[in-house]
């Protein structure tokens, strides 16, 4: 049986636009729920949705996958958009829509295109040129860990669309997808490095 982190990567993977909300889009459950599917509808382009009211192990679960403690949560790419104060906002200056286009209609690449390593971590450094890039996965799925002092006071929403940023040819080609970001500071990493060893029992020889 899967479990329900394994059901919701699947759920991500497969759907380029997915809403977790509460209710459904012709019954919101929550205000905030009501004013993000006002929103994707005025955009025409179709979604996914998950009413996590009737889904509670997975409203349980998300938040500790996307670090996003409230609903709804809009995902695109596999990646966290936001809430409903950041899609209001992407809606509002106008970059909500060539995304949510971007997903609905970005082609897959073909055998051999995908980006390599180095070529993934070149594009991040372009923009973030102080950073460390760490790139786990093959393929087109990758697991990205990068270090940036230039994600200072930046939420972490934040941190991660700065990284996609650098990443939207190939995200838009194809050549990417599924990609799950992982932003940090240098003293958040070296922290989180910490706490990582702290638990850890030296056996004495």
């Amino acid at each position: 049986m899967k479990t329900t982190e394994e059901k919701i990567r699947e759920q991500l993977a497969g759907n380029p636009i997915i809403l977790y909300m509460k209710g459904v889009p012709d019954k919101p459950e929550c205000g905030f729920s009501a004013k993000t599917v006002g929103i994707l509808k005025q955009t025409g382009i179709p979604y996914t949705y998950v009413n996590v009211l009737a889904a509670p192990f997975i409203r349980e679960k998300l938040p500790s996958i996307s670090h996003w403690p409230t609903y709804p949560q809009l995902f695109v790419n596999g990646e966290l958009v936001g809430g409903c104060d950041i899609v209001d906002a992407m809606n509002n200056d106008g970059s909500l829509l060539p995304l949510l286009q971007t997903a609905e209609s970005k082609p897959e690449a073909a055998a051999g295109e995908h980006l390599s390593v180095a070529e993934v971590t070149a594009l991040v450094k372009q923009d973030l040129a102080d950073a460390e890039v760490i790139v786990d996965g093959a393929g087109c799925d990758l697991t990205l860990t990068v270090i940036s002092a230039s994600f200072a006071d930046l939420p972490l929403v934040k941190k991660q669309q700065a990284v996609l940023a650098t990443l939207k040819a190939p995200l838009a080609s194809g050549k990417l997808h599924a990609v799950s970001v992982l932003a940090y500071t240098p003293d958040e990493w070296q922290a989180k490095q910490s706490a990582s060893t702290s638990g850890l029992l030296q056996i004495q020889l």
